[in-house]
This record gives C-alpha cells, structure tokens and sequence, in this order.
C-alpha cells in the first residue's frame, strides 16, 4: 500500500547491484512485513525475534516506570523522503534521559496508521523519535497522532514534505521547537522491544505516549498522499512486561 512503492522497489534494486533478485523491503508484495525475515540474511531477526514491536498496547500493569527526562532544543528544518517515509533529521544537541542513561534524538518520521495499537485500535498516524546512546542502544518515543485541529508544531515538517523518493527540503532559516510536538501529558506505555522495520534489531527502550496529539484532516491527508499503510502488523508480546506510568 506505499503509494510509489513500486519505484522504491526498481531505485532499491538498482542500489543493490548483485543483489537485484532480492525484493527491496517494503510494506505490500514480496517485500511485505510478512517475507521481511526472509530477504536477506541480516533481516533474520524479524522473523526469528521473539521481543519484536509493534504491539497492542492493552493490559499495561501501572507500575513505577523511568521517568522521561525530554530535553529537546530547536532544530533547523532537514525533512527528507527515504522511500518508506518522511523523515526529519534533526541537529545535535537534544536528549532523552531514561533511568539514568542519555541518549541523543537522531531524528523523527511517521507512519500512517500508527504501527502501535491501543486497545487494538491504530491512531490515524504517528511520529517516532528515534535517539541512540553512547554504547549504541536506542530508545524510541511514539506519539499517536489523530485528526482533529490543525497542529502548529508538526505545519513546517508536513507543509515540507519532499513528493519523491530521496528529496530533501533543508531551511536554516526555520528554527523548529522539537518539544512542542510531545502531548503536554507524558503518561506513556513502556516497554523493551525492536525496530518495526529491517532489520528489527532488539534490544528497543520502547515509550508510546498514552495522550494523542492532533493535526488536521487537511495534514493527514497530505502526509498519506505520499504513503499510506506503511505500518508494520502488530507482533507477539511473548510475556514481555508492558508498564504504564509517568
């Protein structure tokens, strides 16, 4: 269901070079969630893993969790098409804290409907920030996204996003406040999972918003003219702890 998926598929294979036989992973076809295991060898763990994301975010225990310590600055506009989103690449400096360990906010992209279900129930959309430590493990903030009012804090990325795969819109002059997109009600549903696409490494810190923020039906509709269904099925809680705090 990605709406160009079929270019993103040729550009991949030609990027690929002896491996042009191989499909390029998508979220439809032969590259689809389900075949991802099998594409290529280092794309073993999304078949084999037993601690993979998304979920179904229902049954949380209310339990003491990490605390998020959000220290997001500004950034400069980087929103870059890479064929399976949109993604914002943001400037050094913004951090999230988790019991005690620091780890740096990379970038922000979405997929539409949200990859994580409450209740089994998808949001319209979501946003994952994506930071990574020092020793390289990754910890992930999901924010659920509804229609509703019109969201000031998302207008510069979704009113710039790049129509083709590999266009980028960079403006120094655009100085973007990175909180400003987070739920003023930092509830959240934790839990240790993986990345939803290839190669679905583990090892995840995994922290999905329990509050929605909202853009218009006029944004969603924009950011699925580009890419609709690019969200990975649910996957097996495998009796992994799912905790819900503060």
């Amino acid at each position: 269901m990605e709406s160009h998926g079929g270019d993103a598929h040729h550009h991949a294979a030609h990027q690929e070079g002896e491996h042009h036989h191989a499909p390029h992973w998508s979220y439809s076809g032969e590259g689809a969630p389900a075949h991802w295991g099998e594409l290529k060898a280092e794309f073993g763990t999304c078949a084999a893993g037993q601690a993979q994301s998304p979920i179904n975010l229902t049954g949380a225990a209310s339990a003491p969790v990490p605390a998020l310590q959000v220290n997001y600055g500004s950034t400069t506009l980087h929103v870059v098409n890479n064929g399976h989103t949109i993604q914002a690449n943001v400037d050094s400096g913004s951090t999230l804290t988790v019991a005690g360990k620091t780890y740096n906010l990379l970038q922000f992209h979405f997929h539409s409907p949200s990859e994580h279900t409450v209740d089994g129930q998808p949001a319209d959309m979501v946003a994952h920030f994506v930071h990574k430590a020092e020793d390289s493990s990754l910890a992930v903030i999901g924010v659920l996204i509804q229609a509703g009012a019109e969201s000031a804090a998302l207008a510069p990325v979704l009113s710039n996003m790049p129509a083709e795969e590999g266009g980028k819109v960079d403006n120094a002059q655009v100085t973007y406040d990175l909180a400003s997109i987070l739920p003023a009600d930092r509830s959240h549903f934790h839990y240790s999972g993986s990345l939803t696409t290839p190669p679905c490494s583990e090892g995840v810190d995994w922290n999905v918003m329990a509050t929605p923020v909202q853009i218009s039906a006029a944004q969603l509709d924009a950011y699925r003219h580009l890419y609709l269904g690019n969200a990975r099925p649910v996957q097996p809680l495998n009796g992994r702890a799912l905790d819900m705090g503060m």
